[in-house]
C-alpha cells in the first residue's frame, strides 16, 4: 500500500492506531470506552480501532473489567507475539543473548563463555541460537537484533574501534559475515550506550532529554544523550573517557595499542587495590564478598567488595577511601560537565553502584567544587544486565514503528 499523504483519512486512522497502541503498551489491558477516553475518540472510532488492530493480529481480547460495578467490559492487550526481538551483551569473558517479545517480556536468554580462539561469529550464532531455541523460536522469527559491544564499529570502515580487549571481534570483514550467517537485520551499539537506553526508556533517566551516564566496569565509559538522542560521534567513538587526559596521569599515546595512562589510570578498576592498600582498608581477600560482583572479571569483582565494603561501614579508612575515589571520578566527570551541562548525570556500572549512597554524596560535593554547573547525580535504576536490557529496547523501539505503521 502507497504511503498516506497527510491529512488523508488513512494517515489519521494511522495516527489513532499508533496513540492506541501506545497506550495498550504503557498501561496494560485496556477497554474499548478507556481508549476512547484516553485517545479522544468516540466509542464507535474505538471499536473499529480495535476490530481494525485486532484483525491485524496487533491486540488481543484479553478478558474483562468484571471487578468494576456495572456490565463488564471487553479489555484488549498488545499480541505479545506479533513480532519478537533480540539482544545480546558482549564482554571480553562471554556472550549473553536473549530475546523478547513485542510487549518487552524477555522470554528467554542463553550466555556462551569466551573460550581461546573463538571467533565473534560462532559467539553470535551460538549464544543466539541458544535463547531462540529456548524461547520455542527459530532464528527467522526474531524481526531484529541489536549487538552490544565495548568500543564501536567504525561507519566508515567497519572494524571494531576503542576495543582492543575484545577478543575475536576485529576481523575486516565481520560485519559482512554477521550480515550472512543471520536472517533478520542487525545493529550494532557501544554497550555503555545501552546501558544509557535502558535508564532512559526503563530506569533513572525517564522523561530526561539532555543527561549524560558515566559507567565503570572493565572500562571507563560514557554515554551522551542530548534531545533525547544518542550522540555516537563521527566514527562512534563519543564517551570515550578513559582516554581523557587528566592531571596527576600519564597521557595516553598510540590508543590502539593497550596501555595505562589517563582518566582510565586515575579512576579505572584496576587501581581500586592499591588505593585500598594505601589507604588501610585491606584487599578484597574474596570478590564473592559483594553478591553483585555479578559475572564480571577479577578486577572489577575485586573492586565492587571492597567499595561495598567501605560504603558498609564509611568512616576512618573507609570514608577515605570512598573521598579518594570520589575526587578521582570527579576530576574527569568535571570536564564532561564544564562542556556538556547536562540535567542530570546517571552513575552506573558495577564499580560505581557498590559505592552507594556515600559515594554519591561525596562525588557530588566533589563536583560542585570542580565544574560550573551543578546537574543531579542520580544512581542507575537497571542494576540486572544493562547492556542486554538496553540491545532489547533499542530493537524494540525499531521494530514497534515498523510492525504497528498500520498506514502501509
Amino acid at each position: 500500500m502507497p504511503a498516506a499523504t497527510p491529512g488523508t483519512p488513512s494517515l489519521l486512522r494511522a495516527m489513532n492506531d499508533r496513540a492506541a497502541l501506545d497506550l495498550l503498551l504503557t498501561h496494560g489491558p485496556l477497554s474499548r470506552t478507556r481508549i476512547g477516553h484516553l485517545t479522544g475518540l468516540s466509542k464507535p472510532t474505538a471499536s473499529q480501532l480495535l476490530a481494525r488492530l485486532e484483525a491485524a493480529g496487533l491486540v488481543l481480547a484479553t478478558g474483562t473489567d468484571g471487578g468494576r460495578p456495572g456490565p463488564s467490559a471487553q479489555l484488549y492487550a498488545i499480541n505479545p507475539r506479533a513480532a519478537y526481538v533480540g539482544g545480546l551483551d558482549v564482554t571480553p569473558g562471554r556472550v549473553l543473548a536473549a530475546v523478547a517479545d513485542l510487549t518487552g517480556t524477555v522470554i528467554a536468554s542463553h550466555e556462551v563463555p569466551y573460550t581461546e580462539g573463538a571467533e565473534a561469529l560462532d559467539q553470535v550464532t551460538e549464544a543466539l541460537g541458544g535463547a531462540v531455541k529456548a524461547a520455542g523460536l527459530h532464528r527467522s522469527d526474531l524481526h531484529r537484533v541489536v549487538i552490544g559491544t565495548p568500543g564501536a564499529f567504525d561507519p566508515q570502515t567497519g572494524r571494531l574501534r576503542y576495543a582492543s580487549h575484545l577478543p575475536g571481534w576485529h576481523s575486516p570483514t565481520l560485519l559482512d559475515d554477521l550480515a550472512a550467517a543471520l536472517p533478520m537485520p542487525v545493529e550494532y551499539e557501544n554497550d555503555v550506550n545501552l546501558a544509557a537506553v535502558a535508564e532512559q526508556r526503563l530506569g533513572a533517566a525517564r522523561g530526561h532529554e539532555d543527561f549524560v551516564l558515566l559507567w565503570n566496569e572493565e572500562g571507563l565509559g560514557a554515554a551522551l544523550v542530548f534531545g533525547g538522542r544518542l550522540h555516537r560521534g563521527w566514527t562512534g567513538g563519543a564517551g570515550e573517557v578513559g582516554f581523557l587526559p587528566v592531571p596527576g596521569r600519564p597521557l595516553v599515546r598510540q590508543v590502539t595499542r593497550a596501555n595505562s595512562g589517563g582518566y582510565q589510570e586515575l579512576a579505572g578498576v584496576e587501581g581500586m587495590p592499591r588505593l585500598a592498600a594505601e589507604l588501610g582498608v585491606g584487599t578484597a581477600a574474596d570478590p564473592q564478598d559483594h553478591p553483585d560482583a555479578g559475572p564480571h572479571g577479577p578486577e572489577v569483582a575485586a573492586a565492587v567488595a571492597l567499595l561495598a565494603r567501605a560504603a558498609a561501614a564509611p568512616e576512618g579508612a573507609h570514608l577515605r577511601f570512598l573521598r579518594e575515589y570520589a575526587t578521582a571520578l570527579a576530576t574527569g566527570l568535571a570536564s564532561l560537565v564544564a562542556v556538556l551541562d547536562p540535567e542530570i548525570v546517571v552513575l552506573a556500572g558495577a564499580a560505581i553502584a557498590a559505592g552507594g549512597e556515600p559515594l554519591r554524596e561525596l562525588l557530588e560535593a566533589e563536583l560542585a567544587e570542580l565544574a560550573p554547573s551543578r546537574p543531579r547525580l542520580v544512581p542507575g535504576e537497571v542494576l540486572q544486565r544493562p547492556v542486554l536490557h538496553g540491545a532489547l529496547e533499542s530493537a524494540l523501539a525499531t521494530t514497534r514503528d515498523e510492525v504497528f505503521d498500520t498506514s502501509r
